[in-house]
């Protein structure tokens, strides 16, 4: 018979063979336990060094990933532009068929919304929202009859709200 390792084991063996092994194992398994337990709570958390590293990887993306994230935000806008100005044409069509002409410059793009008193065959409101006048940049669309590109013109001047300009500054419209 083998040498019990600890005083509860000497007792257990007394039952046998088969009760000291399990004894010896339940005994091996809490120590090793205990020991793995404390390795855990030295080893807990993450190293200055860990943590550089991942700061470093997350500051590499923001700075790959920003402008191209604000680069499609202002594109966006622009392409959203073009659309609600399309939209407002049409609705500006729809007038034309009710009243037979174009609202003037007085009249504006308020006629869609208000009928005019010189367009007693108003049927509308055209647009369903008075928000749909507004450009993405918070400013009111703009007209022109007759337009330069066509018979009427509806544009936002962009985001500078000033004729011309480049990139999200440019002026969109329905042509």
């Amino acid at each position: 018979m083998r040498q019990a390792p600890n005083a509860s084991c000497a007792v257990a063996s007394s039952f046998g063979p088969d009760w000291q092994l399990v004894v010896y194992r339940s005994t091996f398994a809490r120590g090793y336990l205990r020991a793995r337990k404390r390795r855990n709570r030295e080893s807990a958390g993450f190293t200055l060094l860990e943590l550089l590293v991942v700061l470093a990887i997350l500051g590499l993306l923001a700075a790959v990933v920003g402008p191209q994230v604000l680069r499609y935000l202002g594109s966006s806008k622009t392409q959203a532009a073009a659309v609600q100005s399309k939209n407002i044409v049409a609705a500006l069509s729809l007038y034309k068929l009710d009243v037979g002409n174009f609202p003037n410059q007085e009249e504006g793009l308020q006629a869609l919304m208000k009928a005019p008193p010189t367009a007693p065959l108003w049927n509308g409101p055209y647009l369903p929202d008075p928000g749909a006048l507004i450009d993405p940049w918070k400013n009111p669309y703009q007209m022109k009859a007759p337009g330069d590109h066509g018979e009427i013109d509806v544009f936002s001047l962009g985001s500078d709200n000033k004729p011309g300009g480049t990139g999200d500054a440019k002026d969109i419209g329905n042509w």
